[in-house]
């Protein structure tokens, strides 16, 4: 194996490496911080490509990044479906601060790591954004199906109650 080792990102670097992974990644500023980060997303849910902890040096490097998928809620959301994705998953946790749905998942090369390490780690996040689509969809339909059971089509309706809606916080372009 001669694959040079990664010790360090700069958010170029971080760029190519999404790309090679087949994902469109733009460059933005938060204005409240001005720090630059990377956007991208999979499966028409957008995240976040956020910047850790600095390299002490002249150029801006990091050891660490965190991704950030964010989904907007509208309705309720209990809190036992989001403890029950923490608990069958592995590598991201799952937060809800109403109205907010927030995936989030660490990434370190500290003491130096292989690109196909890196690749594997995007090929994770993929993966988990993917199952929480579906995870979300199962879980709120049953919900739905339970709260008609319990209450009698009319009387939801008469309610106004309604399963919890997800949209993208972050739409896609």
């Amino acid at each position: 194996m001669s694959e040079t080792m990664i010790d360090k990102l700069s958010l170029d670097r971080l760029r190519e490496l999404f790309q090679l992974a087949g994902y469109r990644v733009e460059t933005l500023t938060d204005p409240a911080a001005d720090v630059a980060y990377l956007r991208s997303a999979t499966n028409g849910i957008a995240f976040d490509i956020r910047p850790g902890n600095p390299v002490p040096g002249d150029e801006p490097a990091f050891v660490d990044l965190a991704l950030i998928a964010v989904l907007q809620v509208q309705g309720g959301l209990p809190l036992d479906l989001v403890n029950r994705w923490n608990a069958t998953r592995r590598f991201a946790r799952l937060h809800f601060s109403a109205p907010f749905l927030v995936l989030t998942s660490d990434m370190s090369v500290a003491g130096g790591v292989a690109p196909s390490h890196v690749r594997g780690q995007i090929e994770i996040w993929d993966q988990l954004v993917q199952q929480l689509v579906s995870f979300l969809r199962e879980e709120l339909a049953a919900l739905a199906a339970l709260k008609q059971t319990q209450s009698g089509p009319q009387a939801a309706a008469a309610s106004g109650s309604r399963t919890a809606e997800l949209n993208a916080a972050h739409p896609v372009q």
